[in-house]
């Protein structure tokens, strides 16, 4: 049986405020650029021809960066009831599941739509959550599918790449010469230096915008689940579990999932990461506090 999702309106403000920032700091940008003569159409669309192939093809991308096969009914029973069950609550066709052999507790989803989705499970996360667990897990994954996340990456990424691509042209050009050539060869190192300062404050700041982006999609991707699920109070058992089950796994082991970790529902980082963990992902604690609070919105189960 569909239900209606229920979103956070405050959370959501803040996502559409940090696209406004987003926009505005690169439509800066862009006049810089006019104002020093440089034409970026040609780089604009070479980036979008990259991003346009990690759109496409972020299913298989992540998929082989993890390790993760796709498995048939036969395989997981239970998963299969699970993921058919959260999807027909989310009013989307199940999407594809795949299983990682790997002893990490971890989960993610990718796909650029519902038809063309799929949700990752590892066998830690399968030996470790029970079923209320799990299934909370699973609904948070689909909620990503739901809410557009592999979207909304794809689209705040692309500035980023713009920037860093047009970053690393200016380094070079400082090195070798080249640019300029619009604006006359007198004063042009010191325009190249100018702009590869301007550009790399752009960078800066795009990246710091684009981090919040997906702090904010996770929260959302919780809000949803636990909305499909109904069971806030399971998926904060689940992060806690998964959590603390992460910080005993070797560093070695947790670089399987270092490509992926944008898509999972908590990164695979050591101990010595704990400063990209509070950057790409909100705090795991902090999480569990939003739960909670929605749980008790909830009642008790």
């Amino acid at each position: 049986m569909r239900v209606k999702l229920n979103r956070d309106g405050k959370l959501v403000s803040r996502m559409y405020f940090t696209w406004f920032l987003l926009g505005l700091l690169y439509a800066f940008f862009v006049l810089i650029l006019n104002a020093f003569g440089i034409r970026f159409g040609f780089i604009a669309f070479i980036v979008i021809i990259f991003g346009s192939i990690q759109y496409f093809m972020s299913d298989k991308m992540v998929l082989w960066s993890s390790g993760a096969k796709l498995i048939e009914r036969k395989d997981d029973e239970k998963l299969f009831q699970i993921v058919e069950e959260i999807s027909s609550i989310a009013g989307i066709n199940p999407p594809k599941i795949a299983y990682m052999n790997s002893e990490i507790p971890n989960a993610f989803a990718t796909g650029r739509n519902p038809k063309n989705s799929l949700v990752a499970v590892t066998k830690g996360l399968r030996e470790k959550l029970n079923d209320e667990e799990l299934r909370a897990v699973v609904a948070h994954e689909i909620a990503h599918v739901v809410n557009g996340d592999v979207k909304v990456l794809a689209i705040a990424n692309f500035f980023v790449t713009l920037s860093s691509f047009l970053m690393q042209m200016f380094f070079w050009n400082m090195l070798f010469g080249g640019m300029g050539r619009g604006r006359g060869n007198n004063g042009s190192g010191q325009a190249i230096f100018l702009i590869y300062i301007i550009t790399m404050i752009v960078y800066f700041l795009g990246q710091l915008l684009v981090l919040s982006l997906t702090r904010y999609r996770e929260y959302g991707a919780d809000h949803t689940g636990a909305s499909l699920s109904g069971t806030p109070n399971h998926l904060a058992s689940a992060l806690e579990k998964i959590s603390m089950a992460s910080m005993k796994v070797p560093t070695e082991d947790l670089r399987q999932f270092k490509t992926a970790n944008a898509f999972m529902i908590i990164p695979a980082l050591s101990g010595n990461d704990i400063a990209k963990l509070m950057s790409t992902h909100p705090p795991v604690i902090d999480r569990i506090r939003k739960l909670k609070e929605l749980q008790k919105q909830l009642g008790d189960f």
